[in-house]
This record gives structure tokens, sequence and C-alpha cells, in this order.
């Protein structure tokens, strides 16, 4: 009688280690399906740690017409895949534009041995030419040059410029329009995904590319 408690205690054991990965997966599978309905926010239910405003829906670069110096279009999805900070711009850039465009610079450079992994797109519905340079300063107390061109070129060497029509900068970059220290993080596969402004703290940007690096095979 021991001998067969035993042996029924044993099949109790596997049963029980058997169990627990199908019940993961009906779990995972529940989870899945609800999410996928809208019926379900997980991101709200569990919070995030971003510094950044997730951008949602996010919006797809390769819906809009980019277009190089010299209106050579520009298919973002014929580029390796990085990790892409755009900083949006207009008819003119002024201090507000020259701080972004300073701080992203600057984490960039500070990601370190990752630095390879990211890249800047500075985009306008201005040719690049046109663009009217409004301040005197840069964020390094040193003197401003003497137009927007000779800047980016002496102050953002390998910066890739591209303009797009008013209509989609207004609608691809909508927070902008309504804060204009608003800049973007786009994913690896050309999706708008989060923003930020001059409140969030250098930190806590570098913080939030840590994790998506880290968690990212791009």
């Amino acid at each position: 009688m021991e001998a067969n408690k035993q042996r029924r205690n044993s099949r109790m054991v596997l049963l029980l280690i058997a169990g627990v990965p199908l019940t993961v997966i009906l779990i995972a599978t529940w989870l899945w399906y609800y999410v996928v309905e809208g019926d379900l926010d997980l991101v709200a239910m569990l919070g995030t740690s971003n510094s950044g405003t997730l951008v949602q829906p996010p919006r797809q670069l390769d819906d809009i017409d980019l277009s190089e110096p010299g209106s050579l279009p520009f298919p973002y999805s014929e580029l390796d895949p990085k990790w892409t900070f755009l900083i949006p711009g207009g008819t003119q850039c002024d201090v507000t534009c020259e701080k972004m465009l300073y701080t992203s610079r600057q984490i960039h450079i500070a990601m370190g041995k990752e630095v390879n992994r990211i890249r800047r797109f500075y985009v306008s519905d201005t040719a690049i030419s046109d663009i009217g340079l409004k301040f005197e300063q840069l964020s390094d107390e040193r003197p401003a040059p003497s137009t927007f061109e000779a800047y980016l070129a002496t102050e953002h060497k390998g910066m890739k410029t591209l303009t797009i029509t008013p209509t989609e900068h207004r609608a691809l970059l909508a927070e902008y329009h309504e804060a204009p220290d608003t800049w973007y993080l786009v994913d690896p596969a050309g999706w708008i995904m989060m923003s930020y402004s001059s409140d969030v703290d250098y930190k806590g940007v570098m913080s939030d590319l840590k994790f998506l690096l880290k968690n990212s095979s791009e």
C-alpha cells in the first residue's frame, strides 16, 4: 500500500510539472488575445518607467515622402535598421531649435559604445538652404555661424537633413506643432514611438535608450 501511495504522489508531481508550462501558455494566449482586441491595456496596468511620452498610435516614416537636399527621394525602409533621433524643424531655427539639436547631439555622443546603433535626422518642411538662423550664440556659449547651413556643417556633421511637405510635417509631427521644443525617438522599423521635450532631463532620455538598446537586437 505504501508503494501505491508513493506511485500516486509521483504521478501527481509529474502532472504538476507538466501542467505549469501549459498553464503559462494558456494565460499568455488569453492576455495576448485581449491586448490585440484592445480590451486590455498592459502598459496602463503595469505602468512604465520611460521618461519620454509614448506616441499613440505610433507613426511610420515610410508613409511619408521624405526627400534629401536636391529633392532626392529618401526611402527609410532601405536604410540599415537603427534607433533614430528625429529633430523637427521649420522655416527658421531659433534658440529652442538650437537647444534641441545640441541636446540630441550630446546625448548621442554620451551613449559611448552604443553610439553606432543610433543616428540623427533633422526633418523640416522647408529646404535647408532657405531656413533662417535666429540665434546668435550656441548652447556652449560660442558665437553662432552666419547661416543655418553653415551651422549644420560645423556643429552637426553626419546628421541627415530631410524635408517633407508642410501638410505631412504637421500630420507626422503633431506634438512639435503644439510644443516647438518636442523631438522624437524612432525605432529601427521606422515607427515614431516616443517624444521628448525640454522638460525631460538628458539622463532620463539616456535611461530610456539604454533600456531599449538592451532589449533590442538592432
